[in-house]
């Protein structure tokens, strides 16, 4: 089964029915670890998402996955919150974290630097960091590690 043409299946089911609930899909992705198909979603909203708000999303999810039934083999749905120290790594996720307090470490010396913290103001390509007041354009080449943090 083609992981991504699952990815994109699913997507599509889920992204009606998290926006009724007034919910952002940050991330989702089928994969197999030790055998086991795991379908992992990973949804947010402003000022963060709650045990039973996951719960809920995953007894409705299941309900719409098993009407559609657009998985022919069996897995594990898993619905959590991204964490609070997620990394980012698609444009969906850099999207999500913008006017949020991140870390990112760079291939290279960017400014002088290759460990940035701050706002991120931008998400895309570069990405545009306000650290201490002062925006830091970064080429989305040159990111080794980008993850939201705590601050301090």
């Amino acid at each position: 089964m083609d992981r991504r043409a699952v990815e994109a299946k699913v997507e599509s089911l889920a992204l009606p029915l998290l926006q009724r609930m007034g919910l952002e899909l940050v991330h989702l992705e089928f994969v197999k670890e030790h055998g086991v198909r795991y379908l992992r979603i990973f949804v947010d909203k402003p000022g963060g998402i709650g045990v039973d708000e996951l719960a809920r999303v995953n007894e409705a999810l299941s309900r719409r996955l098993d009407d559609e039934d657009p998985i022919s083999e069996s897995y594990i749905l898993e619905v959590s919150s991204p964490g609070a120290e997620r990394v980012l790594k698609t444009d969906r996720e850099f999207a999500w974290a913008e006017g949020k307090f991140v870390r990112i470490e760079t291939r290279e010396p960017v400014d002088g630097a290759t460990v940035f913290e701050g706002t991120l103001r931008s998400g895309a390509d570069p990405l545009v960091v306000e650290v201490d007041g002062r925006p830091v354009a970064i080429p989305r080449a040159q990111v080794k590690l980008a993850r939201r943090a705590m601050i301090g």
